[in-house]
């Protein structure tokens, strides 16, 4: 694994992901399966070549299929021993890369990868619009970034709901003030990014995937 050292934006996440390494999958796995499987449909619908970020334990590394090529990146390594040793306990030739890495500051070409796929890792990150226009530089035109997270609602009683259990799903890592709306506006600002879908996902619409294809 190649490093990219801490900067203070990321030395406290690091820290956390540490602490949620051991317990990461019994927490999450079942929880997110759905909506991670949705990702990589989608995701593959644009092509092989993918960038999984935030990859996390590597969850969702078992859901491609052999004749996808896969490269993993998460902030903490920690997290990417356990996705290593799901890579080699699960023989996973198609994952060719796991890195420690910032998702604001990729160590990747331009136009690398047909998708960017981001499971429950937007809302988390320092500066989430930086790091989308990381994501879209990475991509080739047509390919597409896919994000699969929760997102709050703006109103109505979903958005009193969610207010109301905010302080336990806050303790997950899940913001629900963070709307689906910026994303809207991150990609109504760039040329080149286009919003194509936001659809729920299970469970009951409590997560969502969006999809924003590049442009030009």
């Amino acid at each position: 694994m190649s490093t990219i050292a801490d900067g203070p934006d990321t030395s406290l996440m690091r820290k956390a992901y540490a602490r949620w390494a051991p317990i990461y999958d019994i927490v999450y796995d079942g929880l997110t399966a759905s909506a991670r499987r949705d990702a990589v449909a989608a995701a593959l619908a644009c092509g092989n070549k993918v960038l999984e970020a935030g990859v996390g334990t590597g969850l969702s590394l078992g859901d491609y299929p052999a004749q996808a090529n896969v490269i993993g990146f998460d902030i903490s390594e920690h997290m990417l021993l356990r996705a290593q040793d799901k890579v080699a306990k699960h023989k996973l030739s198609h994952v060719r890369l796991l890195t420690v890495m910032d998702a604001c500051r990729l160590g990747f070409p331009d136009a690398a990868f047909d998708a960017v796929v981001a499971q429950f890792l937007i809302t988390l990150v320092p500066h989430p619009e930086r790091a989308l226009d990381e994501f879209l530089r990475v991509l080739r035109p047509g390919g597409e970034i896919i994000l699969a997270n929760h997102f709050g609602v703006d109103d109505g009683p979903i958005a009193r709901a969610e207010e109301a259990v905010a302080p336990a799903v806050r303790k997950l890592g899940w913001s629900s003030a963070f709307k689906t709306r910026r994303i809207e506006t991150w990609a109504e600002q760039h040329p080149a990014a286009s919003l194509v879908e936001v659809r729920p996902a299970f469970p009951l619409g409590f997560f969502k995937i969006i999809r924003v294809r590049k442009v030009g």
